[in-house]
């Protein structure tokens, strides 16, 4: 079973927000004392955090699905949902975040160091937030979204400051046990090292870590042996310094070749993109300072060899350390030259300032837009798709169940401008019209359902500008309903004031009668109307 694991794929998802309620405030001699529905909880985020209790990335490997709470729904009496439970993931020091085409969204180095993944889900707000003076009780409330959702890739990358490389069994393990409090596995057989293995190591009064890259031999680049897994962990490393075998018992093998073989396989390695240095150059890791360690000097054929291949490499411009890891000969020089590079690195870090992209804020534009709307075909029929985060949010937050809700909708696109857009591209009524993307809201364009909707009186939780077309009135039937009327009563009223310079309307009788004429007139304007109606329908 695995005991280590430094790379992982890992699906992160925020907790959906609650939805709001739709409440009306009742007590004792106030049946309807106003909405009082309360706000949904917002959804729990998904957040990583550097812990220095936490080594390894072992339990994403056993559980890769990671989800935030859930936000409670709104409540009556104005009480507002509880918020989702947001989840804190412990991460080693070194933590890279990608995405899953391989960007780094974040790379968490220090104590304490945090990313949110995936933001929780915003609550709806429930028909108390909603109303006002011209929609005093709402009959709906806005649903809460879901939460943020994406794959991400975790790479753990030792926070190292000088890199032991070479072949396996060339001694790295044992170098690093003798010269600090590490204990890695050491053995006599070639890829006993599995794992990167740390070091602390006090040089004087400079203390620095060292880790070591286990399995690299020729061909790692294409998968051989461990391949360039391990090679991430020593990124960030200062030095590389190379550990060669002279008492290898291979004799098709030699220190000077040992080292061509790794150079080459080192240059073949690209650094990440994210470990660029103040001047925001990525450095290679054969570029960086290198010292050259011949190991294993404690044997006479591991002395003669050192001796041997020292003058070569001094040559090539290498600073050459005889060190033995069995005899601890060599390695409180080779410690101090280690010191010396990581003290040199250290120090340039601090001079220099860090390149830092300054802050641009510029006030938004008044008549900016916050969303676009592109025509599209579909069969052969025109297509307008609308886009933009406020759009599309306030579809999800929609309850389509509920006519008022719509309304609502619509309004709020209505004063956004989507209306205006979609006469200005050319869009006709009937024409369809898509919110968001391809599972978005499809719906038939009618013009006549923007704007106004406070302005109708209409039961709670409808909507009349959702009725079919054939119940509702034309405005030039309106209008000349009201003509109608306007008509009728003016030929009763000259009637009557006929009747009245005659004489005729002198008893009371003749008073209710004249007022029945008055009211039987108006009833037969009105049931014109009414006719007219029916045969337009």
């Amino acid at each position: 079973m695995a005991s280590f694991v430094d790379r992982v794929v890992l699906h992160v998802s925020g907790g959906t927000g609650g939805h709001g309620c739709v409440s009306v405030h009742s007590e004792k001699f106030k049946p309807l004392g106003g909405p009082d529905g309360g706000k949904g909880g917002d959804g729990g985020s998904v957040t990583f955090k550097v812990s220095d209790q936490t080594t390894t990335l072992l339990d994403f490997h056993h559980a890769p699905h990671r989800r935030g709470g859930n936000g409670q729904p709104g409540m009556g009496d104005w009480r507002d949902g509880k918020d989702g439970e947001s989840l804190i993931l412990e991460v080693p020091d070194g933590t890279v975040i990608k995405d899953k085409d391989g960007n780094v969204l974040a790379d968490l180095v220090g104590i304490g160091s945090e990313y949110v993944a995936a933001a929780g889900g915003q609550g709806g707000l429930g028909n108390n937030a909603l109303s006002s003076l011209k929609r005093k009780a709402p009959g709906f409330a806005l649903l809460g979204i879901a939460g943020e959702d994406q794959d991400i890739v975790l790479e753990l990358k030792s926070i190292a400051d000088i890199a032991l490389v070479g072949f396996p069994s060339a001694g790295k393990s044992s170098i690093i046990a003798a010269m600090s409090a590490a204990r890695p596995k050491i053995a006599d057989y070639p890829f006993t090292t599995l794992i990167p293995n740390l070091g602390v190591v006090q040089a004087g009064d400079i203390r620095f870590t060292m880790a070591d890259v286990p399995g690299l031999i020729e061909g790692a680049s294409e998968g051989k042996g461990l391949g360039h897994n391990f090679l991430r962990h020593v990124e960030r490393c200062a030095a590389i310094v190379h550990v060669l075998d002279c008492a290898a018992l291979e004799a098709d093998r030699d220190p000077i070749s040992d080292l061509a073989i790794i150079e080459r396989e080192l240059d073949k390695y690209d650094v990440d993109m994210s470990f660029a240095g103040t001047d925001g150059e990525v450095v290679p890791l054969n570029a960086r300072p290198r010292l050259i360690a011949l190991n294993k000097v404690d044997s006479p054929d591991g002395r003669d060899m050192a001796e041997f291949v020292r003058g070569d490499l001094e040559k090539r411009g290498y600073r050459v350390f005889e060190v033995s890891a069995a005899s601890h000969e060599g390695l409180k020089a080779l410690g101090y030259a280690m010191s010396e590079i990581v003290t040199a690195a250290r120090k340039e870090l601090a001079e220099v300032a860090v390149k830092v992209t300054p802050v641009i804020l510029r006030p938004r534009a008044i008549n900016e837009t916050t969303f676009t709307i592109v025509r599209e075909e579909r069969n052969l029929s025109p297509l307008f798709r609308v886009r933009g985060e406020k759009a599309e949010r306030w579809v999800e937050q929609t309850d389509f169940q509920n006519e008022e809700a719509i309304g609502y909708l619509a309004d709020r696109l209505a004063k956004a401008g989507v209306e205006k857009e979609l006469f200005r591209i050319g869009a006709t009524p009937g024409d369809t019209v898509v919110i968001g993307g391809d599972n978005g809201m499809i719906f038939d364009w009618e013009p006549t359902m923007m704007g106004g909707a406070e302005h109708l009186a209409a039961p709670r939780g409808t909507d009349l500008r959702l009725l079919d077309l054939g119940d509702r009135p034309t405005r030039s039937q309106k209008r000349q309903e009201q003509q109608d009327r306007r008509d009728a009563k003016a030929a009763v009223r000259a009637e009557m004031d006929a009747e009245r310079k005659a004489g005729i309307w002198t008893e009371t009788h003749d008073r209710e009668a004249t007022k029945a004429q008055f009211i039987e007139a108006d009833l037969a304007a009105e049931g014109e109307s009414d006719d007219a109606n029916a045969t337009q329908n």
